[in-house]
């Protein structure tokens, strides 16, 4: 691997904490923005009620910040916000980081989101249907999609699926392996895991951050500012960890094809393949 390689996997870098902020409460914005988090969500749907839409809507044009873009969770494709929602994206210029589309379930509609917005918003369909799970791949495929997102919530009713709330149970945990795996199988970035409701448990929120982690995803959700640097840390690689990584990229880039070791291991591609995954979390 050369110098250049290790520069590039050393400044790519995977969002790891996703907060919501309601649409409607633009006097939150900013805070969220100074949060922490990697990515702010402004969300129009569940955190917004039906008669306030076309409020929050409007707030969320006037209010995005140009110097941190966010991410805007649209109304579902079968309600009748959805059309000026993704028109108000596409028109509100350089606030708009991306847009996340619940309920996704049919790559028709991310389709017609990147027909009005063009490809250089990224996409992130929120899967939490039975419907969506089940067309999780092709919607992993579908051109714009930077990453997958759990609707872990909705998923449970929408499949009458009980437990998995107490941070214990696994309930989800085909689901969420399945997630990881098309997400690899599409070449898109590590799939994003759903929110903890219990915003004052710390080591709920530790607990969920570290499954998450340990199956493969590479982020969640959060609802509350609280929730941002505890997720970011369970994502983030130990001082260890990355110096580890360090020291096997620079080995392998001045060893010009030769075989090398790192603490009396062989380094190999999945070894190299690791040090990068560990850097890019930096």
């Amino acid at each position: 691997m050369e110098a250049a390689d290790i520069r590039q996997h050393r400044q790519g870098r995977q969002k790891a904490s996703y907060l919501f902020v309601p649409g409607n409460r633009p006097e939150r914005f900013a805070k969220a923005c100074g949060s922490g988090a990697h990515a702010v969500i402004a969300d129009l749907e569940d955190a917004v009620a039906p008669p306030d839409k076309p409020a929050a809507r409007a707030a969320v044009a006037a209010g995005l910040p140009a110097a941190q873009p966010v991410y805007v969770r649209v109304n579902g494709a079968d309600t009748e916000w959805f059309r000026d929602d993704v028109e108000m994206c596409r028109t509100a210029g350089a606030g708009i980081a991306g847009i996340m589309l619940p309920k996704a379930e049919r790559v028709e509609d991310l389709a017609w989101i990147a027909s009005r917005v063009g490809a250089h918003l990224p996409l992130l369909p929120l899967i939490e249907t039975a419907q969506g799970m089940w067309h999780a791949e092709a919607i992993a495929r579908q051109p714009g999609v930077e990453r997958l997102a759990f609707g872990s919530i909705d998923f449970q009713v929408d499949l009458g699926i009980q437990g998995d709330d107490d941070g214990r149970g696994e309930e989800l945990l085909h689901f969420r392996s399945q997630l990881v795996l098309v997400s690899r199988v599409a070449g898109i970035m590590a799939p994003v895991d759903g929110v903890t409701t219990a915003i004052d448990d710390a080591q709920r929120l530790r607990d969920d951050a570290a499954r998450a982690h340990r199956l493969g995803f590479g982020g969640k959700l959060c609802i509350h500012p609280r929730q941002v640097e505890l997720v970011n840390a369970c994502f983030r690689p130990s001082e260890e960890e990355a110096d580890w990584a360090r020291r096997v990229l620079e080995l392998a880039a001045g060893a010009n094809g030769a075989a090398v070791a790192v603490d009396g291991k062989m380094v190999d591609k999945p070894v190299l393949l690791r040090a990068q995954a560990i850097l890019a979390r930096l």
